[in-house]
């Protein structure tokens, strides 16, 4: 017969024995029913200790002694009782003085009341059971622990070893020891410390916790990943309870935590992990990392969580105007915890929970505190400059919309005034998704195997592969994913403009708004171009705007006219008239910032739409710029002088007006508001002649300029640095917004010796000419009188 048996694997012999796992079974059962025994004692001797609460009552001492003699008790102690011939008297005498006052000895034993209850209240029954002792002072059951069998000749042989018990009573004698030093230590007296003394405890507790912050914070930056304890360490601190230092230790150790997130966290986003990877085992280094950012979002979450309250807390503080803290360190707290807040918002936009810093950050912008405020605002825009694909605004956007609706239009024009800063160039105007981003075409495999042979179709495989990774190298899917978010953002803020349009035309938003549509005019859809410029003249006729705002009117109508507008059939004469009637009414003084809005009304209306402008209309304009250069600041009358050459270099005969001769009929009506009909073409420049003499050298030199004819060669042509540049360019430039004077003036400073000795030299040869001319005896004889004489004149 052949033997079957098999030889057991080394994995099997690895494998933990059958005796291992008894004896494993063996303990579980032993200390379940171990647990059941002890749970079932405890509740019979609450049974009894309630039956036996309730059912017994306490007798008088008299009474018990009557029943004593009446029944069994008084054979007892007939029986028990000693002969009173074997006292002696005095202790006889004092075993009955004894037996007359209620003691312990003579007291009922089986009643756990004392027997002077009846000069107290009836106590209840819960109080009577609270008064049973829990437990009974019985030896506690010995445990044993199963260790592994001895196995001899005669069999296997089980072990056992008793648990060891714990000294509890000695532990809380120690326990209780201690309690009551510190007790003692606790009832001395406090010193009475003087406020030097408090100032210097208070100095010197600071430096312990900042040098505990700094500790615990270069510790998790060495290594981040194995020192999560001391980041929960770090974090706990934001709960400081002290109250002479709580304040400055929480907003250091906010400071400090946004710091080391913003230096540990990874570049991108941590997604929880499944069910399934959770199962799966992995490397040792793959669990450490997973770890790692487990513990880092977990700690991340509670320290937002931690600025949120503090905010919050600070907002029902000043409604409520608590003592407990001042409301001045509690500003502090929240000042702090939303800087931090705008900190990450900015350096952490593909990490988690970033949208949740984006709901708390965007009503913040709102808030009556005006430094806030400020933070908020700047930090969102700082995050529309930098995001350049285009997520992180439109989560942005989205809460602003859904803010400014919610609110019904009253907010700040702050909150609408940060969409500028978005950096959208292009969006999908109605374009086929090949169109964007045209595709690579490859070949199906029936092609290929119609077409190819195998060893083509192996290398058109390889091929074809390249080509793939080329593509995603060049990230035409991120390319078209950014228009696709860039189109959603600005459809949004397209509907918060029309919104605002249509219902809240009176609301302060509508600056705003008009300076958002002529910066995004030309993304507009084509179909709104009609409902918009009637809107947009409706606002400007209605006269209830600001020359501010209805600057912006022209700037939105004119971007709309100047995109996809081309192919409308609009005439805007009527936009064209109201920029010129309003050029008379912009600021001359320091806030002149509006000349920059009609450099580039003036920009779209003329240069781009050269075609569409008549001469008359070309002249009048350049007429009253030349008339307000005269008024302006430099920087204005460079700018306009700027865009006064644009003029004559754009459009012919515009050397008209620098001829004395009038041309045609009619006289020049500079009054008049129509650029059609005020007869420009009947007047001169000669405004020129007076820039020409303007303190400021770089419109001395576009005067002369201007007066050559506009060349573009020769003597009077412009410099480089001059020609090249923009009107808006050149008003940028020449600004004197910093006090500063540009060209910089050279300063001279005469020399005081030099003009005294000049006017001494002077004064002496006047005082020769009157001595000789007048020969006068007053001053022949009283020459230093009229030397002094001579010199206060001149003096003065």
């Amino acid at each position: 017969r052949k033997n079957t048996k098999r030889v057991p694997s080394f994995r099997k012999l690895l494998r933990t024995s059958q005796i291992k796992l008894d004896n494993k079974l063996k303990n579980k059962q032993y200390k379940q029913k171990s647990a059941a025994k002890k749970y079932r004692k405890e509740q019979k001797k609450l049974r009894e200790a309630v039956r036996d609460a309730i059912s017994r009552k306490p007798f008088p001492l008299e009474e018990r002694r009557k029943k004593q003699v009446a029944g069994k008790w008084e054979e007892k102690e007939e029986e028990d009782a000693l002969p009173l011939d074997m006292m002696d008297e005095d202790d006889l005498k004092l075993m009955e003085d004894l037996a007359q006052k209620a003691s312990f000895l003579t007291r009922d034993l089986s009643s756990n009341e004392p027997v002077h209850i009846k000069k107290r209240k009836r106590e209840s029954v819960i109080e009577k059971y609270e008064k049973v002792p829990r437990r009974l002072q019985t030896e506690p059951e010995k445990e044993l622990i199963h260790l592994l069998p001895i196995k001899d000749k005669s069999g296997i042989i089980p072990q056992a070893v008793e648990k060891p018990v714990l000294d509890v009573a000695h532990d809380e004698e120690e326990d209780a020891e201690e309690m009551e030093e510190e007790e003692g230590f606790n009832e001395e007296p406090m010193p009475i410390l003087t406020p030097e003394e408090m100032a210097a405890q208070r100095r010197q507790k600071l430096q312990e916790r900042k040098m505990h912050i700094a500790a615990l914070a270069s510790a998790i930056l060495s290594e981040p990943d194995s020192n999560m304890k001391k980041l929960k360490e770090l974090r706990a601190m934001l709960m400081e309870q002290d109250a002479n230092v709580a304040v400055i230790v929480r907003k250091l150790v906010m400071v400090s935590l946004m710091e080391i997130f913003k230096d540990i966290a990874p570049s991108y986003k941590i997604r929880p992990l499944t069910e399934a990877e959770k199962a799966t085992k992995v490397k040792k280094e793959t669990q450490k990392l997973r770890e790692f950012e487990e513990g880092l979002v977990s700690q991340y979450k509670f320290y937002l969580e931690n600025l949120e309250q503090t905010i919050k807390d600070w907002k029902q503080r000043k409604l409520k105007k608590s003592n407990v803290i001042s409301l001045k360190a509690y500003k502090g707290l929240a000042e702090v915890a939303v800087k931090c807040l705008c900190e990450l918002l900015v350096a952490l936009p593909h990490f988690n929970f970033h949208n949740n810093i984006i709901v708390l950050i965007v009503p913040l912008m709102n808030d009556p505190s005006k430094m806030i405020s400020e933070l908020c605002v700047e930090a969102v825009k700082k995050l529309f400059k930098q995001d350049k694909l285009g997520c992180a605004s439109l989560g942005v956007v989205k809460v602003i919309s859904g803010l400014v609706r919610g609110r019904n239009y009253d907010v700040r024009p702050e909150v609408l005034k940060v969409f500028l800063h978005l950096r959208i160039k292009e969006v999908e105007l109605q374009k086929d998704s090949e169109d964007i981003a045209p595709k690579k075409k490859f070949m199906t495999y029936k092609e290929k195997r119609k077409n190819l042979s195998r060893m083509q179709r192996k290398w058109k495989k390889a091929e074809e592969k390249l080509e793939r990774e080329l593509l995603e190298a060049e990230a035409s899917e991120s390319k078209e994913k950014k228009l696709k978010l860039h189109t959603e953002t600005l459809n949004i803020v397209f509907v918060t403009y029309f919104r605002i349009l249509k219902k809240a035309q009176k609301s302060p938003l509508l600056p705003a708004v008009l300076e958002g549509l002529a910066k995004f005019a030309h993304l507009i859809n084509v179909e709104f171009f009609d409902d918009l410029l009637i809107v947009l003249h409706s606002l400007i006729a209605s006269g209830d705007l600001s020359y501010r705002e209805s600057l912006h009117c022209i700037l939105s109508a004119f971007h709309i006219l100047s995109g996809q507008g081309d192919v409308l059939n609009i005439d805007p004469m009527k936009f064209y008239t109201h920029l010129y009637k309003t050029l008379f009414s912009l600021h001359a003084g320091g806030t002149n910032e509006d000349i920059g809005i009609v450099l580039q009304c003036l920009d779209v209306m003329f240069a781009k739409r050269r075609k569409q402008v008549s001469q008359q209309r070309a002249l009048a304009f350049l007429k009253r710029l030349s008339i307000l250069a005269l008024h302006v600041l430099p920087n204005s009358s460079v700018g306009i002088l700027a865009t006064n050459r644009v003029f004559m270099q754009t459009f012919p005969k515009m050397d008209l007006l620098l001829d004395n001769e009038s041309q045609g009929s009619g006289v020049y009506l500079p009054e008049l508001d129509e650029p059609e009909h005020c007869n420009a073409q009947n007047t001169a420049l000669w405004e020129l002649h007076l820039l020409q003499r303007h303190y400021h050298p770089t419109v001395q030199k576009f005067a002369s300029h201007l007066i050559a004819g506009a060349p573009t060669e020769g003597s009077g042509a412009l410099p480089l640095d001059l020609s090249q540049k923009s009107a808006t360019e050149l008003f940028e430039t020449y600004c004197t917004k910093g006090m500063t004077f540009n060209p910089p003036v050279a300063s001279v400073t005469p020399r005081r010796k030099d003009t005294f000795s000049q006017m001494d030299s002077f004064v002496d040869e006047e005082l020769k000419k009157q001595l000789q001319e007048h020969n006068s005896e007053t001053f022949a004889h009283k020459p230093l009188d009229f030397a002094k004489h001579l010199k206060e004149s001149s003096l003065a």
